[in-house]
């Protein structure tokens, strides 16, 4: 009788140790120490550079699309004001409003397909049609119709990303899941009574991980782009706020002229695309290898 409880105080105590081994293999991954870096430095980028400006990013400082000059580096804009201004402040939304929407995708839509795998039959029916439904329905243009009547408001703009992307990661976990479900300490759990809660939080939801790694990183690329192309379009961060997306839109007729107030917030918005993608790609190649030892 005294067996079990010492078993579960020695697996208490490795614990610890096993999470510490974990985290260490997914920082010796060079992707994802690139993407780690990559995103600290873009996210602190975002949320810190409005206080290394050298201009108001919503005053004229020259002649419009200046080229660049010493004080004024990247130049000016459409309205002559300071391009390194403006991209210094304009990361500040996408910064939070893409990873918000993309790890509520991911949760949300890990659930829905966790939830269809489990209980299968009218459950699974249910849900993979009400997914299909909202996936045939276009993305943007439900965008679009939200924001036309209620505003660009930042709230409504993550909702309805999210909106966007949860069928599309709960047609994946599904996918992932059903094997797992007919695995020996599955049915195993299910035979002793365990509350089928835990059996989907401590039994399924490790084993669909790694494309759950993949689902973040390509979710995140997919937040940013919806944003930035409703900002790009006059339905996102609206003007004069500065935004990555927003420059994109307000300055391309002077690409030709003075393509930094252009190709700057691009390269800002592909760095931050890139870096999640890094670190979801190289966590999900050592969570496999990891787990191709294992078996």
């Amino acid at each position: 009788m005294s067996a079990p409880p010492r078993t579960e105080a020695v697996a208490a105590s490795r614990e610890p140790s096993a999470r510490g081994a974990g985290l260490r293999r997914l920082w010796a991954a060079p992707r994802v120490r690139w993407g780690v870096l990559l995103l600290a430095a873009t996210t602190a980028f975002a949320f810190l550079g409005g206080l290394l400006a050298p201009f108001d990013p919503s005053q004229p400082v020259g002649a419009p699309y200046a080229p660049p000059s010493p004080g004024i580096w990247l130049g000016t804009d459409q309205l002559g004001r300071d391009v390194l201004s403006r991209v210094l402040h304009g990361g500040a939304y996408l910064a939070w409003m893409a990873p918000t929407s993309a790890v509520l995708a991911v949760a949300i839509g890990a659930a829905v397909g966790l939830a269809a795998a489990y209980w299968r039959g009218w459950v699974d029916t249910l849900l993979m049609r009400a997914m299909d439904v909202v996936l045939a329905f276009p993305g943007i243009l439900l965008t679009l119709l939200f924001v036309a009547v209620f505003g660009p408001l930042p709230w409504l703009l993550v909702t309805l990303v999210v909106v966007a992307l949860v069928p599309g990661v709960a047609r994946v976990i599904r996918g992932a899941a059903l094997p797992v479900i007919g695995r020996e300490y599955v049915q195993w759990a299910k035979a002793v009574g365990m509350p089928s809660a835990t059996i989907l939080r401590t039994e399924l939801l490790p084993n669909v991980s790694s494309p759950l790694f993949v689902e973040l990183g390509v979710r995140l690329m997919w937040a940013v782009g919806i944003l930035a192309s409703m900002s790009f379009i006059g339905y996102g961060i609206q003007p004069p706020a500065a935004d990555w997306g927003l420059m994109v839109s307000e300055n391309r007729t002077g690409l030709g002229i003075q393509p930094l107030a252009v190709l700057a917030p691009v390269v800002m918005i592909v760095v931050y695309t890139v870096s999640g993608n890094l670190i979801a790609e190289g966590a999900a190649r050592v969570i496999a290898r990891t787990e191709g030892r294992a078996e």
